[in-house]
Order: C-alpha cells, then sequence, then structure tokens
C-alpha cells in the first residue's frame, strides 16, 4: 500500500504524542478509480473538463482509432469469408460441375468400348496369324487403362454426388467461431479507445492533454466516487484489540461544529512499518493500524479533509457487517 506524506505525518504524530490520547487521526477519503490506456494512441479529444461530476457511460477521453479501425475491417471480411466456405461446404457440388462429371464418365465408358472391341479383334487375328503378338498386348494395355479411367470418373462423380463429409463441415464451422471471435476482440479494442466513466463519479484528473501520445497501460482518467466520503485513519495500538469491524465512533472533521458518527467498515490485521515482534513493550505503543470508518450524513463533504475518531466515544447501537454491507 502506497503511504502518502500525509499518513507520514500521521504516524509522526502518533509516535509522538500521549500514547492514552484516544484519538485516531487520518483523512477523509473516496474510493479512487483509475482508468487507464489500452493502446499506445494520440489523444484526439477530451469533451469533459477536470472537475466535472460525471455519470456513468460519459466520454472522457478519446484516442486515435484509425488502426483499430482498420483491424475490426480486416476481422468483419474474415468472418464473411469463413461463412462464405461453410456455405459453400453445405450447398455441396454445382449442378454444372456434376453434369460435367457425369459427361467424363460417359466418355470414359465409351472409351472402354472402344478399347475392348479393339483387343478382341486383335486377339482373333493373332489366331488367324494375321497380327503379331505385340499388336495383341497394346490393345489389352490400351482397354486396362480404359478401364482404370472410367473407374476413376465414377469416383469423382460420386464424390460431388453424395455431398460433404461431416468432419469437412465442422472444421468450417469451427473457423466461422474462430473468426467471430477474433472480430469481437478487436471491436472491444475498438471500443477501449473511447475512455468512459465506469461509474458515476467525480472527475479529479487527466493527466494528458489532447495531441500526446500516452504510453499503453498509463493512467489516462482518475475519477472519484460519488459516494459519501470514509475516515481513513490511524489507530493507535493500545486500541487495536478493542475496536472490531461494526463498531461506532463519533468522528470529527476540521471546519464541522458538530462530531459525524462512523462505523468501522475494516481495520489492518498488520501495523504500520515496524512488525510488533520486533519492538518492545514500550515501543510496541506507539505502533498504529490503518482502518477505515463509513460516515453517515457525510455525502457533500470534500476528500482529503483531517478527520479525527474519537476511540473513547462508544456508541451503542453497534452495526453488524452484515448490516454495514446491506446499507
Amino acid at each position: 500500500m502506497r503511504i502518502t506524506a500525509f499518513a507520514l505525518t500521521v504516524l509522526l504524530l502518533a509516535g509522538c504524542t500521549d500514547n492514552n490520547t484516544p484519538e485516531a487521526l487520518g483523512t477523509l477519503e473516496r474510493d479512487r478509480i483509475v482508468l487507464k490506456a489500452t493502446a499506445a494512441e494520440i489523444i484526439t479529444a477530451e469533451p469533459v473538463p477536470e472537475g466535472t461530476m460525471v455519470a456513468a457511460g460519459t466520454l472522457l477521453l478519446q484516442l486515435d482509432d484509425t488502426r483499430q479501425q482498420a483491424r475490426v475491417a480486416h476481422a468483419r471480411a474474415e468472418v464473411a469469408q469463413a461463412n462464405a466456405m461453410l456455405e459453400e461446404l453445405r450447398n455441396g457440388a454445382r449442378a454444372e460441375d456434376i453434369a460435367a462429371a457425369s459427361a467424363r464418365v460417359a466418355g470414359a465408358r465409351a472409351t472402354v468400348v472402344e478399347t475392348a472391341a479393339n483387343y478382341t479383334r486383335a486377339k482373333k487375328l493373332l489366331q488367324q496369324e494375321l497380327a503379331a503378338q505385340a499388336t495383341v498386348d497394346t490393345a489389352l494395355a490400351h482397354r486396362d487403362a480404359a478401364e482404370a479411367r472410367l473407374q476413376s470418373t465414377q469416383e469423382e462423380l460420386l464424390r460431388l454426388t453424395n455431398g460433404t463429409r461431416p468432419e469437412q463441415l465442422d472444421q468450417a464451422s469451427a473457423a466461422v467461431q474462430a473468426a467471430k471471435a477474433q472480430l469481437a476482440l478487436e471491436q472491444q479494442q475498438l471500443a477501449d479507445l473511447s475512455v468512459v466513466a465506469t461509474r458515476d463519479a467525480y472527475l479529479d484528473s487527466l493527466p494528458w492533454h489532447v495531441g500526446e501520445r500516452v504510453t499503453l497501460g498509463a493512467t489516462v482518467a482518475v475519477l472519484l466516487a460519488d459516494a459519501a466520503p470514509y475516515a481513513r485513519v490511524y489507530v493507535p495500538e493500545p486500541w487495536r484489540a478493542r475496536l472490531q469491524v461494526g463498531d461506532r465512533r463519533q468522528v470529527r472533521v476540521d471546519g464541522i461544529a458538530e462530531p459525524l458518527t462512523g462505523t468501522l467498515r475494516w481495520i489492518a490485521t498488520e501495523p504500520a512499518f515496524t512488525p510488533y515482534y520486533a519492538l518492545n513493550a514500550t515501543d510496541r505503543a506507539r505502533l498504529v493500524y490503518l482502518a477505515e470508518f463509513d460516515l453517515e450524513d457525510a455525502q457533500a463533504l470534500p476528500t482529503g479533509v483531517p478527520a479525527q475518531v474519537l476511540l473513547d466515544q462508544v456508541l451503542l447501537d453497534r452495526v453488524s457487517p452484515d448490516q454495514g454491507a446491506a446499507q
């Protein structure tokens, strides 16, 4: 946890004051929402000035999206290509392709008839001693080759008429899903270039300016939650064992005459800086534990104002952790 300069001052004060002082010092804080850049692009717009209350979804900062728009267009084209390939496989062969394959089968069959007749004639001439054996062998080879071509064309026709294999359809369908997933990723990265408020909040800081190229992962906007602030204080070690989540104490805020009511929502289990087991009994009393108290009726109070929790001002109507979460 980052310790601010104010926190260091609080710790020094806690170490220098009387250990019996029943007071926890700190400041009023709100939850900080830090928004970071998802790409190293140039800022093209900052439509909302710092110090403005914004609603969730408000555009805070726009990064140049030219390159990402091109990536989205490329991914969309790949989805269209994958869908077209899947549709082609589902539709099967065209009628023209089947007709051409049928014609090749018919031609191969005619060639078989012709070569078979030539072979028969060659055998008769050999019997009549009017042809050589080589002539018969050549006719036989031509017939066998024609029969092989006929079988090949018939198998090709069957491949076209039987349709696409289920495995091919599954592969094409998977390719479509992969292309769609890539498109969704590219679209999300495009949307991330428009930095928007993730909740109703106060726009505290815009560290970068229009025209600057941000670095990847750099903080581009800091929001403060619009909820009531809480008191982040440092509890002296002698009081650590006396406090439980849900305990209620009076809280004084600089500039506010009447004390507020605070409910302890969290307290650290480890002391700040030096561990207790490295200190003697006297030094241990100087340890402090970071704690947070939710405040009632403090919506309008600013962040960063010094606050003191009066540890000895016990309010009996203790709030259970479940009730605090419900509130």
